[in-house]
């Protein structure tokens, strides 16, 4: 619980220390006193926004500081879990800096404002002044009712699967949206594929065909040039060629020989140039082709070059290049044809999913409702005695659409008088009716939680006389079992206090202060009185105030 509470530089609170009780503390004090700035202090070391406004003006800073004992195992756990040492009392801290900044500590140590939350959400509950609205929510009836019901592990259960289910469902929309694209962009690359394998293009095919075809279109000049050549060696119908002649200049030389043996010499030469002429001859001959299909090569190449330059203009690259592409087409291709086995799986995955979700849903469904009028009765209970004799009270658990908190609505219908119908609580209940609603809801609560410590920031809204008294009674009970802080405009509330704590506004010539004080028994009389008439010094109110706290002792 909280044992002790420092405030230094915190709006108009200088510095300020007060130590509460165990049971119940009530806050008191004119308006603009300083009681909502105190819960603000309060709210800033469980890890709540910290706004440099609330710095008092002038100074650096302000520190909160808060000393708590009887910690709870699930802080001690949460502490645990990051670093920090189990602990029998814990001291919170919190500096809020002019600038903006602000840090926070735990036993000295600086941690996150979250975890600072994390920690003290298991030593306080805090209900504040808009709380009774939220109250109007359906949702936060569902969230009583799961608290009521001990739903918290099934919910983070069927959360846990319905998350998964809301993946899956995800996953498998993505899948399906890509298997679109991956069918538009599979026909478009199969109709290259299919184009590219049809031609059946090789590497380096361009050179090859260029080549021919340099070697194909002067083939006939060359075959031309290639008979005139063995024509002039071997001579033709017109005349003889290089060949008999140069054998008839051998042959007249050889005949000369026996003149003189220089001619024999000059014969021999000629003999072998002979030779050497008829190796060229042969040669020549061997080139000259009697291929009668030149004419269709020739045309196959020049089709076959012009092919390989359409797809190049087509697809903007090198032949070479092309073929490299139309590899990786190739194995994009394959990659499309599992998409289908990817959605099935996922499909199946979803089924299986979608079948936990309903069975958690249906389990969520049955605690519901077997708590929800055990839940009400209790709760009807508590506000018969605040002064609601004819209340009646459901939690009306009906089937809804399945998200991601199960497939109901939860909804709380009322009847606050006789012979009324059932209806909505959002639509019908005041804001006194609210205020003791809100109280019960907490009594009964308070036993699921076991959270040591919980604060009311004026739960009197709305209500006065012989309810006030009721409230003032229920929270009395409440205090024997934890430790409540209370802050109230009521006399019939204040009375009841275990301790009583006045928040006052105080000035002097340059600046105001807030001070915190816990009132003595006199100093109570004096209190209650002001609230009552609005004269500490009254004596009727003054005889009224001792009235009820000497009643509140009778009746506690």
């Amino acid at each position: 619980m909280l044992r002790e509470l420092t405030i230094e530089n915190l709006a108009i609170i200088e510095k300020a220390s007060v130590s509460f009780g165990e049971r119940l503390n009530v806050f008191t004090g004119e308006t603009g006193a300083g009681k909502s700035i105190l819960i603000g202090g309060i709210n800033a070391i469980l890890g709540g926004r910290a706004n440099k406004d609330i710095v008092r003006n002038g100074a650096q800073k302000a520190v909160i500081t808060g000393l708590f004992d009887n910690i709870t195992e699930n802080a001690n756990n949460i502490l645990s879990e990051n670093g920090f040492d189990k602990c029998d009392e814990l001291m919170v801290q919190r500096e809020i800096f002019a600038d903006g900044k602000s840090t926070a500590r735990i036993n000295g140590r600086a941690c996150t404002a979250a975890l600072l939350r994390e920690v003290t959400l298991n030593l306080i509950n805090i209900h504040g002044q808009h709380d009774n609205q939220l109250l109007m929510s359906n949702d936060v009836q569902r969230d009583i009712l799961d608290r009521y019901a001990a739903n918290s592990e099934l919910v983070n259960e069927y959360q846990s699967v319905f998350k998964e289910f809301s993946s899956l469902s995800r996953q498998i929309n993505e899948a399906k949206k890509k298997a679109q694209k991956a069918s538009e962009r599979s026909e478009f690359l199969r109709e290259r594929v299919e184009e590219l394998d049809a031609l059946d293009f090789k590497t380096g095919e361009e050179e090859e065909v260029n080549n021919q075809l340099e070697i194909l279109r002067n083939n006939q000049l060359i075959q031309k040039k290639l008979y005139s050549a063995v024509d002039c060696i071997s001579g033709d119908d017109e005349g003889e060629g290089a060949y008999e002649l140069l054998k008839r200049a051998m042959n007249a030389l050889s005949s000369l020989t026996s003149v003189s043996e220089e001619y024999n010499t000059l014969s021999e030469r000629i003999e072998r140039t002979l030779t050497d002429i008829e190796d060229i001859r042969a040669e020549i001959s061997s080139r000259i082709s009697d291929d009668e299909d030149s004419e269709g090569r020739l045309m196959f190449h020049e089709e076959r070059l012009s092919e390989i330059l359409r797809v190049k203009r087509k697809y903007g690259m090198p032949l070479d290049d092309l073929l490299i592409k139309l590899q990786e087409w190739r194995e994009e291709l394959n990659a499309f044809d599992n998409s289908d086995e990817i959605i099935e799986e996922l499909t199946a995955k979803k089924k299986q999913c979608a079948e936990k979700v309903k069975s958690l849903a249906e389990k969520l469904t049955n605690s519901r409702k077997k708590a929800a009028e055990k839940l009400a009765s209790e709760i009807s209970s508590e506000l018969t005695f605040l002064n609601m004799p004819d209340i009646r009270l459901i939690f009306n658990v009906t089937q809804d659409k399945v998200t991601i908190n199960g497939m109901d609505n939860v909804e709380i219908l009322i009847s606050v008088n006789k012979g009324e119908d059932l209806k909505p609580m959002n639509k019908i209940a005041s804001g006194g009716e609210l205020s003791r609603i809100m109280l019960a809801v907490k009594n009964v609560l308070a036993g699921t939680d076991n959270i040591p410590t919980m604060i009311f920031d004026e739960v009197d809204t709305g209500i006065s006389g012989k309810a006030a008294q009721k409230v003032g009674i229920k929270l009395h009970e409440a205090a024997q079992s934890r430790q409540i802080l209370c802050v109230t405009h009521l006399a019939q509330i204040a009375s009841m206090a275990d301790t009583h704590l006045l928040i006052e506004k105080k000035s002097d010539d340059s600046r105001t202060y807030t001070s915190i004080t816990e009132l003595s028994h006199a100093g109570r009389v004096k209190e209650i009185a002001r609230i009552i008439s609005g004269d500490e010094e009254n004596e009727i109110s003054l005889k009224n105030a001792e009235e009820l706290l000497s009643r509140s002792k009778i009746d506690n």
